[in-house]
């Protein structure tokens, strides 16, 4: 906001001060945390644009939310297996059963950030998730275990993601790419630090202590960012998305909001772009989860070592952080139905190359393949449903869309792990499924447009 006029920026803090920056529906326009939002608003809004703040915070929920995502449950599974003196495959089972129970729920809460505002849900679901978390570890047998896995992989894996995506797009249109590209680095960042961090604390306590510190720490990394700096949306303080200046004011005339457009997601379903998104998305997300389960064992077929195996999970998690910049760049310069061909062109060499991996410097071009369509698949999830359907509705459809998702990452794994024991191996499987975003690209590429319905983003197609 540097550069604004001077009215503009005492109106911005008039704005801070009196509403104390509520939401939309019925917050409280007084006490200390309001107070607090008001203040920080007033301090930083004249320096720079408030929104790269909720970046921030978008961000630490990315990588808040890796208690519920599989790379943290990974160095969980053998000692839960041992304790409850079950097979690592049942814990499998059950975890796998729980994400897709847990999936269901997502349009549910994107229709209550709608109604209430990403701040609204962001609380409520913080405290939930430290909760589980910290229920999970006591859980006495299977049954239970498997509630538990439910509600984290809801809480972290699915609410906490959708928020941060939500957030990030209200407050950012035409850097929008840049923006998730950054917040998705919160991911990567959970994947370097929460399977090291809970191995540590099983070593150091055992696993059921080890999840009361990861939801002791959950509460201390989202509460107070959560309850002291998120306001919903830029027209909340009075601001613009992407911190663009408003029209000066006449004598006499008093700011309004501008309006903020999208479909609704009754309006959303009933367009192709809908079902170019969706299916798009869901053959990216059911088959990087394909890879990420199924790598050691394919790398097996090809006659490397598991220790081999796991310097192309490295290799690809340094990629992915290397190219997600460069992934938001390109959605905000280049016409998105292309970028998203390009993703989808990425994910079927990605699947192609583990099929023909014979060598070491083959397995790091291949692991570099990979990190790049991670870097797509994290970016482009939070990115594409606001991108074609606007701002108003998003929660409720990127909660139905991303259930879809969910579904997809629970399937692709034993739908592909049965192909493989009927064709005596994953090469055949693997090269047939990349055949489905090989097809999936060429239909985005050719006719995924915004609805006519939105039509002001027609030129970014």
């Amino acid at each position: 906001m540097v550069g604004h006029d001077a009215p503009r920026v005492r109106r911005i803090e008039r704005r801070a001060r009196g509403a104390g920056v509520t939401t939309r529906r019925g917050e409280a326009r007084s006490g200390m945390v309001a107070g607090v939002r008001g203040t920080v608003l007033g301090a930083v809004s004249p320096r720079f644009f408030y929104g790269w703040l909720m970046l921030g915070v978008a961000t630490l929920g990315m990588f808040a939310s890796g208690p519920g995502q599989s790379h943290t449950f990974s160095v969980f599974v053998g000692p839960i297996a041992e304790e409850l003196a079950v097979s690592p495959a049942a814990v499998g089972s059950a975890y796998a059963l729980a994400t897709l129970a847990a999936a269901f729920a997502l349009p549910f809460l994107g229709r209550l950030v709608d109604r209430h505002g990403p701040r609204w849900a962001a609380v409520r679901v913080s405290l939930l998730f430290g909760l589980a978390c910290i229920a999970f570890g006591g859980a006495p047998n299977l049954i239970l275990l498997g509630l538990g896995f439910a509600a984290l992989r809801f809480l972290g894996q699915g609410s906490l993601m959708l928020i941060s995506a939500n957030l990030t797009s209200q407050w950012f249109d035409r850097k929008r790419g840049t923006a998730m590209s950054l917040v998705a680095l919160g991911f990567a960042l959970s994947m370097a630090v929460h399977p090291p961090l809970g191995q540590l604390l099983i070593e150091s306590f055992g696993w059921r202590a080890a999840w009361v510190g990861l939801g002791l720490l959950t509460w201390a990394i989202l509460l107070p960012p959560y309850l002291m700096l998120v306001i919903d949306r830029p027209e909340d303080a009075g601001l613009r998305p992407d911190g663009a200046v408003a029209p000066p004011l006449k004598e006499g005339e008093t700011e309004t909001p501008a309006e903020i457009k999208g479909l609704t997601l009754s309006q959303a379903t009933r367009t192709s772009a809908f079902y170019l998104v969706f299916c798009g998305l869901f053959s990216v997300s059911m088959l990087v989860t394909v890879l990420h389960f199924y790598q050691v064992t394919v790398f097996a077929e090809n006659g490397f070592s598991a220790r081999t195996a796991s310097l192309a999970f490295t290799v690809s998690a340094v990629t992915m952080a290397a190219t997600m910049p460069l992934v938001g760049r390109l959605l905000d310069r280049v016409a998105t139905r292309f970028v998203f061909a390009m993703a989808l062109v990425t994910m079927s060499a990605a699947l192609l190359l583990a099929t023909v991996i014979a060598t070491l410097p083959g397995l790091i071009v291949y692991a570099l393949v990979f990190g790049l369509t991670n870097a797509f698949s994290i970016t482009l999830f939070g990115y594409l449903w606001p991108r074609f359907f606007g701002r108003k509705h998003v929660g409720s459809i990127q909660g139905t869309g991303q259930t879809g998702l969910v579904i997809g990452a629970s399937l692709g794994p034993p739908l592909v792990g049965f192909a493989a024991e009927f064709a005596g191996g994953f090469d055949t499987p693997l090269r047939w499924a990349a055949l489905f975003p090989l097809a999936m690209a060429l239909l985005v590429g050719l006719f995924l447009k915004t609805p006519a319905a939105l039509g002001a983003d027609a030129g970014r197609d």
